[in-house]
């Protein structure tokens, strides 16, 4: 009996190693693919995006003034919008925008950014993402406190300093029902205000660009917040006229 029962033992493990030779198992499962990495998390004020540019840069050219446009994405896009004007034989304008940024984030890159290329002048354009809430909830004075971290920084140094009020928005098409149209003008008086106290020139993009209903003029922004060539074109020579006070004025 024991010898019989050994033998089916036997016989069925000899069985089921035949099977397992037959028929193969389940294909291995791959392992999940590593996430990509969180450029806001490994680089939140983006620093990377000028480095490259910022060490191929040359010293300032003698007797042309380097003028850094610090900002977001419509600092951002006007190279792009109308190239002839940065070919200005007066000064150098270099800049600075990436798109989406709020202050802090400006901020922490203006160093070497800004003061590393060692400008005459700076125009800070900043405000209008933090009131989007790119970042987190909108504080106006947080913002504000950016702003004059960033300002105070460059006249340290010695740069001329531009304050830039924030253009006009009644609606974020990415971020709709934040009713942006007050924040600005209530922004952009805080602005005026410190630039006129510490005797910075201040540059009145609003005015030029509102409307009725505290949002950009038809035909000056392809989406309520993003000038077009036309828009542009109002701005311009503002920009012109401040980089000329703001380099003819000690501060």
């Amino acid at each position: 009996m024991l010898k019989t029962l050994l033998s089916v033992l036997a016989f069925c493990l000899l069985a089921s190693r035949l099977v397992a030779q037959q028929v193969p198992g389940p294909a291995p499962v791959p392992a999940p693919a590593a996430p990509a990495p969180d450029p806001l998390r490994t680089d939140w004020a983006n620093l990377a995006r000028y480095a490259p540019a910022n060490q191929q840069l040359p010293a300032p050219a003698a007797g042309k003034p380097r003028v850094v446009l610090m900002g977001n994405s419509i600092t951002d896009g006007w190279p792009r919008a109308d190239p002839p004007f940065f070919a200005d034989p007066r000064y150098e304008l270099v800049g600075r925008g990436i798109g989406g940024q709020t202050s802090p984030q400006m901020l922490l890159r203006f160093w070497q950014d800004v003061l590393d290329l060692h400008p005459a002048a700076v125009a800070i354009m900043a405000g209008i993402n933090d009131i989007a809430e790119n970042t987190g909830p909108y504080q106006p004075q947080a913002t504000l406190n950016n702003l004059m971290a960033m300002a105070e920084l460059a006249h340290a140094h010695g740069v001329r300093v531009i304050l830039c009020s924030v253009m006009p928005a009644a609606e974020f098409p990415w971020r709709p029902g934040l009713g942006p149209g007050p924040k600005v003008v209530a922004l952009n008086d805080q602005i005026k205000a410190y630039a006129r106290q510490h005797r910075f020139v201040y540059l009145d993009y609003h005015a030029a660009l509102v409307d009725d209903h505290l949002g950009m003029k038809a035909g000056l922004a392809s989406d309520g917040v993003h000038p077009t060539l036309a828009g542009y074109r109002v701005m311009e020579p503002l920009l012109q006229q401040a980089v000329a006070e703001a380099l003819k004025h000690k501060q």
